[in-house]
């Protein structure tokens, strides 16, 4: 004889049950989980976060450089084309061409770039390093400093 039917469980019923039981343990993580994830966030930032701060000023300085390399391009085609740099009243406004106030002609550069803090480049002719310097005062805006006050001139590549 079988039992009657409302005893017995159908082998899905089992399952199902089974399944629903297994995903609610596996809801969420336990306290121990992130703990451990947060310490090891905490470690790599340790690590990381330092030598990732001082980037933005490294990447002034690059810039500065780059801005100053492209300006002693610019004065020897001017020397090129002149026979001599620009003199220390004419400034880096000779390499404007017709747009600077001299009006000398072929323009050089579109237009004089700003430091990567925002002050003008400086030009001496004759220079005190070489023929001419051109060259930033650094983050502080004056002469001198050190780090990232540091003037950073043609002389120095």
């Amino acid at each position: 004889m079988t039992a009657p039917s409302s005893t017995r469980t159908c082998p899905s019923c089992v399952r199902r049950r089974r399944n629903s039981v297994d995903l609610h343990r596996q809801r969420g993580f336990s306290l121990i989980e992130v703990m451990v994830v947060v310490v090891i966030i905490g470690i790599m930032a340790a690590l990381i976060v330092p030598n990732l701060m001082d980037r933005p000023d490294q990447a002034r300085v690059v810039a500065a450089r780059q801005d100053i390399a492209t300006l002693m391009q610019a004065l020897k085609l001017y020397r090129l084309d002149n026979g001599r740099y620009p003199s220390a009243s004419d400034g880096l406004q000779a390499l404007l061409g017709n747009k600077g106030p001299q009006g000398t002609g072929r323009a050089y550069l579109d237009q004089l770039p700003n430091d990567p803090w925002g002050k003008p480049y400086q030009y001496l002719n004759p220079g005190v390093h070489s023929e001419i310097d051109v060259f930033s005062f650094g983050a502080d805006g004056q002469p001198g400093g050190e780090g990232n006050d540091a003037d950073i001139g043609s002389w120095n590549p």
